[in-house]
């Protein structure tokens, strides 16, 4: 017999039916639907929130903190690799509107061209940002690379 996704099951007892609770006394399940008398977690609200620990000082807090994350202000950046613009023909234009429109980038930030991969075509590249090993690569491959800085597309409008 193959197995197929017309055939397969789960395995026999990994499946159990819902506990359908306050459905009447005679189920078994009504009045305090299997929760107890009394207590914290009796009734609907009653869970504390994750890391809480009765009232004492909990760890995350007790520990001190230190360090700085620069998430806020950080530059975020689209970035595409080296080996992947050898869908391009040769002597092609390369910017960040025709990588967004062959859907190798969002579109939504600087684009930064990093070291990965093989290019063996001369290209004009012309992006925002760029790694060390990428220029390397695009100029020992014959290309001429061109950084705009990390403007978006769009961004030179003045105001």
């Amino acid at each position: 017999m193959t197995i197929g996704l017309h055939n397969l099951s789960p395995k026999p007892g990994s499946i159990h039916r819902k506990k359908r609770l306050g459905t009447g006394s005679g189920s078994g399940h009504g009045q305090t639907c299997t929760r107890g008398q009394k207590g914290q977690n009796s009734t609907s609200g009653g869970s504390k929130p994750d890391g809480f620990e009765g009232g004492q000082m909990p760890l995350l807090r007790r520990i001190p903190k230190s360090g700085f994350r620069n998430t806020r202000f950080a530059n975020k950046f689209d970035w595409i690799n080296v080996g992947q613009l050898e869908k391009f023909a040769a002597g092609t234009e390369v910017t960040a509107e025709s990588l967004k429109e062959k859907g190798m980038v969002s579109g939504n930030f600087p684009v930064k061209l990093l070291g990965d991969g093989e290019l063996t075509k001369s290209l004009k590249i012309s992006l925002h940002a760029a790694s060390k090993s990428a220029v390397e690569k695009v100029n020992k491959a014959g290309g001429n690379l061109t950084l705009t800085g990390n403007k978006k597309p769009g961004d030179d409008k003045s105001r």
